[in-house]
């Protein structure tokens, strides 16, 4: 069955996302050979690669020429570390101070930007008979995280000093590289090669410099640095519409599913919660199996299209928990067939794009709502083909 997958115990869910692991090894090859020969490539996979499969990815990032893995919390990185990841592992945020003997104990290399975190990686380092790798975060003009540039002279210095703590390198995040015509890239890459250069200065000696995000990997060759942080581009997806020229990335998932249920509805019957939606003649209704606690948000109601039976169909009514309704018209089609909810059928696409335009969001926030009960489906795992 196109969209059914078998779980533990014979249990079979008519909906899946399909993540297809020989499109991330390309896009991973693909990102890479754009950097320089020595540059490292960071592997971001953060909330469960975006919705992907954390593990999964990673693994296939590794294989086709991936460093580092980065993640956002702790608990990730330590899944990574429990399912057998022994390459550096970055948290691209500080944890609580709290948190820094489990950091130092699964050996991940932790952003620092406040005294406070800097100095508890110290202790919990001295007390475990470790060392804490850090790089410092350096705000050059998102205003999200990081220290100030005029600080951060100062601020490498105390850390650098700290007992058990070994200063590895620098780095900052754009806040607009997915727009590459705006000059504020090229102002924050200004901000943070000075910041810097009097860092390396005041120390005598070199850090890893990294800044560039999937935007600035394609963008901004001049960001490249000593390593680069494929996100969502690594994935196949776009960092915004900028990049639609760029035709060389392969989106690895699919949303998919079958119909569960399909009757007969008379002209001018109500549809789902509120009665929102009622046909305007005798049709056909399909009940899908995926709603919003799947990731299908209650946003695109009246507005998403699904493929099913070679045809774009428009989700209708108001989308359930658990259910939504596709009115087929006098087309009619069965409970099993499948429909298509991101991903390609025949000539068509439907993109994580188009779902994002719909809902007024990113494609990333798209993907990352796909629950986690929705099974996913690892394909091409041995990476091979093209």
């Amino acid at each position: 069955m196109a969209g059914a997958h078998a779980e533990e115990g014979g249990i079979v869910r008519p909906l899946v996302a399909r993540v297809d692991l020989r499109d991330v090894m390309h896009n991973v090859r693909f990102l890479n050979g754009l950097t320089p020969p020595s540059c490292r490539f960071m592997a971001v996979v953060k909330a469960n690669a975006y919705g992907h499969g954390d593990v999964e990815v990673a693994k296939a990032a590794l294989e086709a020429g991936a460093d580092v893995l980065g993640v956002a919390l702790v608990e990730e990185g330590m899944k990574l570390r429990h399912a057998g990841f022994t390459c550096p592992v970055h948290l691209l945020f500080e944890p609580p101070p709290a948190a820094a003997p489990g950091v130092v104990e699964l050996d991940l290399t932790c952003s620092v930007y406040t005294t406070e975190m800097a100095e508890a990686l110290s202790h919990a380092a001295l007390a475990a008979g470790r060392v804490a790798r850090v790089h410092i975060k350096v705000d050059s003009g998102m205003h999200r995280v990081g220290v100030d540039p005029a600080d951060a002279e100062a601020f490498a210095a105390r850390v650098d000093g700290l007992p058990g703590v070994e200063l590895e390198g620098i780095y900052t995040h754009f806040a607009v590289a997915s727009e590459p015509d705006d000059p504020f890239t090229l102002g924050q890459i200004a901000v943070f090669e000075k910041a810097c250069s009097q860092v390396e200065s005041s120390l005598g000696r070199s850090l890893v410099k990294h800044a560039a995000n999937s935007a600035g990997i394609l963008a901004f060759p001049d960001s490249h640095y000593d390593m680069v942080r494929a996100g969502i581009a690594m994935l196949g997806l776009l960092p915004s519409d900028w990049f639609l020229g760029v035709s060389e990335l392969r989106p690895a998932l699919s949303f998919t599913g079958e119909v569960a249920f399909v009757k007969r509805v008379r002209a001018g019957e109500g549809i789902s919660y509120g009665l929102k939606y009622a046909p305007g003649e005798d049709s056909w209704v399909a009940t899908l199996p995926v709603g919003y606690a799947d990731g299908l948000s209650r946003l695109l109601s009246g507005k998403a299209e699904v493929l099913l039976g070679s045809s774009r169909r428009r989700i209708v009514g108001t989308i359930c928990m658990d259910l939504c309704m596709v009115d087929t018209g006098e087309t009619a089609v069965r409970a099993g067939d499948p429909f298509v909810l991101i991903g390609t059928d025949g000539n068509d696409r439907i993109t994580a794009e188009e779902v994002a335009d719909l809902m007024g969001t990113i494609n990333y926030e798209v993907t990352c709502m796909i629950s986690a009960r929705v099974p996913r489906v690892f394909i091409n795992q041995d990476g091979k083909g093209t």
